[in-house]
Parts: structure tokens; sequence; C-alpha cells
């Protein structure tokens, strides 16, 4: 049965309802949308130093290749070894004020006005064909024009802790001057010997042409020399 309290409830309570909800919207306390809010105050950023610039003049060895030393000016040779004749001698700079010009025993020599290992010319080295110097590569031209020693290496150290290293490749024998060694403009060593007891007797030129070079321990490249006025 339809009382007056369910009309009540079915038409007058909507109504109230609905007129409330038009006073409050009007009056600004309803919104169908968020809240507007303040925006937030401005925060300034922090500064940062900008990245380093890249050089691209750089330029990176290829992988795989090895360094190679530059030459620097005062570098001289300090010892030679060739080890398949039991070569190894300290190498000096004859002082002809202290010791004469008769060339020293004991130790190798070098001309100081060829080139050093690493300078793109030949190096200029030589000894007596005495026991315990360069008599090997004499008796050793002796067989078969010392075809055997091609390809045998000579190793050369440096002041500057370097080990040059060597392949021969030629056998000069009989030789009277130094202008083949001279005129060399490719990185090699020459060894010297003579081939007779005098002064002027022809020499042996043993030529070895660069392999390779690696850093070399200090005390290795630094022999002890005891030269000796030969007798």
């Amino acid at each position: 049965m339809d009382t007056l309290a369910s009309r009540f409830r079915l038409r007058l309570l909507p109504a109230l309802l609905t007129a409330a909800g038009v006073i409050l919207l009007g009056n600004g306390l309803l919104s169908y949308t968020s809240a507007v809010e303040e925006p937030p105050p401005p925060v300034a950023l922090a500064t940062f130093e900008p990245l380093p610039t890249i050089d691209t003049t750089v330029v990176l060895p290829p992988p795989g290749e090895t360094a190679e030393p530059t030459f620097p000016p005062d570098r001289v040779v300090t010892r030679v070894v060739v080890r398949r004749l039991g070569i190894d001698l300290p190498i000096m700079l004859q002082d002809d004020d202290k010791y004469g010009a008769f060339p020293l025993c004991d130790v190798a020599l070098y001309l100081p006005f060829m080139g050093q290992p690493g300078q793109g010319r030949a190096t200029y080295i030589y000894a007596h064909a005495r026991t315990g110097m360069f008599l090997p590569l004499l008796r050793e031209s002796r067989r078969n024009a010392g075809q055997r020693m091609i390809g045998w290496t000579v190793e050369v150290y440096t002041s500057d802790n370097w080990r040059f290293l060597y392949k021969i490749v030629e056998v000069r024998r009989h030789t009277k001057s130094l202008d083949a060694a001279a005129a060399a403009d490719w990185e090699s060593v020459w060894l010297q010997t003579s081939e007779g007891p005098l002064e002027s007797s022809t020499k042996l030129q043993v030529v070895a042409d660069f392999d390779s070079a690696e850093p070399a321990d200090p005390t290795e490249a630094h022999p002890k020399a005891k030269p000796r006025v030969c007798v």
C-alpha cells in the first residue's frame, strides 16, 4: 500500500538532496574535478661542468702492434752478443787520450761517426780476432766463406736499456774500406775483425739486418767493461 512515508522517501527526499547540491555548487563547495593547487615555487637546477672534449687527433696504434723505441740522441751501444759463437762483449768508445789509438782488448768498440741502433743507419762494431773477442767470427768465415752464419742472430744492447736483434745476411771477406757500411741507409749492424796481424791487413765484415727490438733489463744492458791495452 502506498503510504505517506513511502511517498516522502521516493519523491520529497531526492528533491531535497538535489536542491542542496545546487546550493553547494553555487557556493563553490563541491567540484566534479580535482582540487586546484597552487603551483610549486620554482627551484633552480644545480649547474654541472661540461664533460671534457675528446681530442680526435689522437691516433692509437693498431691492435697487435708493439711499441718501438724512439731514438734518443745520447743512445750508444753497450753490449754485443752472438750466442751461436759464444761471443758476449761489453762495447765502449776508444779513448785515444787514455789508451792510445790501438784498439783495446777484452772489449768491443764502436765507430762514433757511424749510426746507433734505431737510427736507420749502419752501427759499426769491431774487435780483435783474439780469444774471448771476435776470433770465432774469423774462424767461422773460413768455413765455406762463412755461409753457415747466414740467419744467425746478433744481439746489441744500448745505454737506454733496449735490446736490438739483427739477422746475419752477408759475410764480406777481404774488405779494405768502410765505404759500404758508410753508405748503408737501412737499420743494420756491421761486425768487423781483422783477417791478419797487421793494421793494414784486410778485414772481415759480418752484416746483419734489423729484426726486432725490446726493452732490456738494465743489468743486462750495462755489463762492466774491463778493457786492457793489447800487447
